[in-house]
């Protein structure tokens, strides 16, 4: 069995034709915010993304780019990486489906699939979406068009190729779906699957037959494996399958998959079938999230309504595109993005709160002591949080954000912990107290500044940047484990009543970590 520690999240791997927009952001963000949770749980996390390559849309684009497939996905994957990297995405690894241990290990895999009896070939005609890179069935279209593709004529393909026999498992999903009630999530999702597994599978198509650019059939070399049969193996051949299989068997079965609800048909009735058939462990949750519309249209990049992400990134940062996401967008539904409720809730929950916040405490910090406080006397830590049950919350929260459920976890954060934080200071008075009882006022910023070390590690999985901000200014130390929001003993944690403010100043004050973005009735500067 698996080590329970471990824990294994991936993400859908990406089409590399054009550069990721705020909708792909918006999954790898959602799946981050998971992966710096467990981590600062305790547990060993490995955290997968990377690009389906393998496809007929990477050879078209290569072409009309007068470049070689390889050297064209090659690039691609480093832009997409660059992008991650400045959304503070920490990925463990990246795997590009045009590397040799995914070869191998799709090689594998299929070849194990054929001989269990599962595959055969035949002749097929069907509609052919380029969008999604997968054959259409009469119930999947409107309007005899691709509801996710509308704008992409359907193309009728007659071929001789392999097909995977999915209407075999029919009766083992169901069976796994009543065993196991959270495989799929959120519930719409798994209803919706339950539902299309129940009206009846159809066989897949997994190969097709004259390509160069992809990865051949082990048993027929005229063949190469077609997208979906391909691209969904990229989950075990990144850890190991066909190639370390030592590396594979400390790793499967995943502990979720990251995927958008457009196609949770491939990931929650193919795949594990595919599993079934190749007699490996199942993963132990999918979790379809929804989509992102901009000013309520899907973002698509054929439709022209794709926003890059890195647009929003060089004008804010990292911090408020991900806090954005995760509060507006719930993460099992829909969102909406548009630069004005952007700036909306920018100005409002970062420049006029937690910004804030943080600029009163440290300013007076440095204002009224020089930015030391030392021996502050007998300080009840617990003083700025009256009313709080912080155990309860951080018991809430932890469930909130392992369900996924985001925006619920920092709506608490900001009504409760930060509305406690403003009262503190509301009732105190420290830029009064200070007048009459400078011993009194250092009590209460050192209470200040350990509401600030509890707030750092609350936000820490959805503001890395902004809780290390934190952690720095106030030399709070090393510790930021989510068990260290409470007050037991913690290692290498400077004694409450002697800190000291490190952070950078300029003419005695902090620099704004959040500027307010200025509004004015016809437009929004960002």
């Amino acid at each position: 069995m698996r080590d329970p520690a471990v824990f294994y999240i991936t993400t859908a791997i990406d089409y590399p034709n054009s550069r990721p927009h705020i909708g792909t952001a918006f999954e790898k963000i959602g799946a981050d915010v998971q992966a710096r949770f467990q981590r600062m749980e305790g547990r060993s996390v490995h955290f997968l993304m990377g690009n389906d390559e393998n496809t007929i849309k990477v050879s078209q684009r290569a072409e009309e780019l007068g470049v070689e497939p390889q050297a064209y996905v090659d690039d691609m994957a480093r832009q997409f990486q660059d992008v991650w990297k400045a959304l503070e995405i920490s990925n463990d690894d990246f795997i590009q489906t045009s590397q040799e241990r995914h070869h191998l290990g799709c090689r594998k895999f299929i070849q194990a699939v054929y001989d269990a009896g599962h595959i055969d070939k035949r002749a097929y005609t069907g509609l052919y979406c380029t969008g999604c890179e997968a054959f259409k069935t009469d119930k999947e279209i409107a309007d005899g068009k691709c509801p996710n593709h509308p704008n992409l004529a359907l193309k009728e393909i007659a071929e001789e190729n392999y097909f995977f026999r999915l209407t075999d498992f029919s009766d083992r999903l169901l069976a796994h779906y009543e065993a196991n009630p959270d495989f799929i999530q959120p519930e719409s999702r798994r209803n919706e699957i339950i539902s299309l597994v129940k009206e009846g599978l159809y066989d897949v198509s997994i190969s097709r037959k004259g390509f160069t650019w992809g990865i051949r059939v082990p048993f027929d070399d005229d063949q190469t494996i077609y997208v979906w049969f391909d691209a969904l193996l990229n989950y075990i051949t990144a850890i190991g399958y066909g190639t370390d299989e030592e590396r594979f068997n400390r790793l499967w079965p995943a502990d979720v998959h990251v995927i958008g609800k457009d196609i949770t048909r491939f990931h929650c009735a193919l795949w594990p079938a595919m599993l079934m058939a190749a007699g490996l462990p199942l993963p132990k949750r999918i979790f379809g999230h929804g989509f992102v519309y901009n000013k309520g249209a899907k973002i698509s990049k054929s439709a022209g309504t794709a926003i890059d992400p890195m647009e929003v990134f060089r004008i804010h940062g990292a911090d408020p595109f991900r806090y954005y996401f995760m509060k507006e967008c719930p993460f099992g539904g829909d969102g909406n993005y548009s630069d004005e409720r952007f700036a909306e809730v920018y100005n409002a929950d970062f420049a006029n709160n937690l910004g804030n916040l943080y600029s009163r405490t440290l300013s007076m910090c440095v204002r009224y002591f020089g930015g030391t406080l030392e021996g502050a006397g007998s300080i009840d830590p617990t003083a700025w949080r009256s009313g709080l049950d912080l155990d309860r919350l951080v018991a809430e929260l932890r469930t909130l954000i392992g369900n996924f459920s985001y925006s619920a976890a920092l709506l608490k954060i900001w009504l409760e912990i930060l509305d406690c934080f403003n009262r503190y200071i509301q009732s105190t008075e420290p830029f009064k107290l200070i007048k009459t009882d400078p011993e009194a006022t250092k009590v209460v910023l050192v209470n200040l500044a350990e509401a600030m070390r509890v707030v750092a590690i609350l936000i820490k999985p959805f503001l890395p940047s902004t809780a290390e901000t934190f952690y720095r200014s106030f030399n709070f130390g090393d510790a930021r484990a989510w068990s260290d929001v409470g007050y037991a003993d913690i290692p290498n944690r400077p004694t409450i009543a002697n800190l000291t403010v490190t952070a950078p100043l300029k003419d005695g004050k902090p620099t704004p970590l959040f500027p307010k973005i200025e509004l004015n009735p016809t437009a929004v500067d960002v």
